[in-house]
């Protein structure tokens, strides 16, 4: 979970994580405190007593949600990493699924993504959310509907194999299909945030998301097959 400033938001999702996966896989909880400067960094200590599978990494200052991700994928120790957003829109009652799917896929599946129904946010970010879906997929043709859904799992080496560039979290079932991957999809359903106000606006990344989308297709024009390799004897 990448956070900032979601004091507040930590301990309901510890519990209802724990709830999902508890009994069922040995797991880790990774929170990346990206920067807060609320009491996020001193409540995750204290959780920490209660759920000792709690880490927190930390970015002394904020570097952005592509970054926390990264930072957490790396310190993470689980072959499979499963992501969620921290202000609790997202359920992790849905977790299993995803990371079953991953599990089920035999090396074939890259990426379980959630697909957002009844979404909870403003008419004005779900127009904005459905204008960015679409423009990305006629221009990536990555078959997904809802990107932007923090509910993932993935195989740990797959995501880290992958070009990094700010604003990759965006954009991961595009580079996961460059790198011959399928996807599996898993409905789930939205919730409204839990408190506080949501970190990341929309004509702040704009015109970079633009450019992103820009490199990214550049990326996938350039991919080209793996050549079969043999030795000589």
């Amino acid at each position: 979970m990448p956070v900032r400033n979601e004091q507040d938001n930590l301990a309901p999702l510890i519990e209802e994580i724990a709830a999902a996966l508890d009994g069922r896989w040995v797991y880790e909880i990774v929170y990346v405190n990206d920067g807060s400067t609320d009491a996020t960094g001193e409540k995750l200590v204290e959780l920490k007593t209660r759920y000792p599978q709690l880490r927190q990494i930390k970015h002394e200052a904020s570097a952005g949600q592509s970054a926390a991700v990264r930072s957490g994928v790396r310190a993470a120790r689980g072959a499979i990493v499963a992501t969620l957003d921290g202000d609790g829109q997202n359920n992790p009652a849905f977790l299993p699924q995803l990371i079953g799917a991953v599990e089920t896929g035999a090396g074939r599946i890259g990426l379980a993504a959630g697909q957002r129904v009844g979404r909870k946010d403003t008419g004005f970010k779900k127009l904005q959310s459905r204008i960015a879906n679409g423009v990305r997929n006629s221009i990536l043709h990555d078959g997904t509907r809802d990107t932007g859904c923090g509910l993932k799992a993935f195989p740990r080496e797959v995501f880290l194999s992958m070009p990094y560039f700010d604003g990759l979290h965006r954009f991961l079932p595009a580079l996961v299909r460059r790198e011959g991957y399928e996807i599996a999809y898993v409905d789930v359903i939205d919730r409204p945030r839990h408190s506080g106000v949501s970190n990341y606006g929309f004509f702040d990344r704009l015109w970079i998301g633009i450019m992103d989308l820009a490199g990214v297709w550049w990326l996938i024009r350039r991919k080209k097959p793996t050549p079969v390799a043999t030795e000589v004897q």
